[in-house]
């Protein structure tokens, strides 16, 4: 089944449960696909899926990190709730270990030796690591590495 179906099919079963928190944040998820659908005019895959999937994710956490500031904690209840409903439909997340792995890996495949040869590390690992770990994460990770 792809992931666009499973989203689907949990939308139904939230509407049959009467889950509306989880309803809207799975509604606000297949509108930002169709939207993507429709701008692009193209059926979407389940890296492109889960690419909007990583899009929303880090908007959330945006909007928490701006919450938590002002201090508004019933928003930023809202926030992680929405944010529990949407990391469910990202693949299953590397371990810091593996994460770090992969980079070393990753440095040595590329010869790469000072912090202008960092494009080049994150160019193989985009593709591997995407939607399996932060990739903010793994860029400092490589910076420290390089340094």
């Amino acid at each position: 089944m792809s992931l666009k179906a499973r989203i689907t099919d949990d939308m139904k079963s939230a509407m049959r449960a009467k889950e509306t928190a989880r309803l809207g944040t799975i509604r606000l998820l297949l509108a930002a696909i169709k939207q993507l659908e429709v701008d692009e005019r193209i059926e979407l895959d389940d890296a492109a899926v889960s690419r909007i999937v990583e899009k929303l994710i880090k908007q959330r956490k945006d909007s928490i990190t701006q919450f938590q500031a002002a201090g508004r904690d019933d928003l930023v209840a809202a926030e992680q709730a929405e944010l529990v409903v949407l990391q469910a439909y990202l693949p299953e997340q590397l371990s810091a270990a593996e994460v770090e792995a992969a980079v070393v890996a990753a440095i040595s495949e590329s010869g790469a030796s000072t912090a202008k040869d960092m494009g080049k590390v994150m160019g193989l690992l985009k593709s591997s690591l995407a939607g399996r770990a932060d990739m903010g994460q793994v860029s400092a990770l490589i910076k420290t590495r390089l340094g």
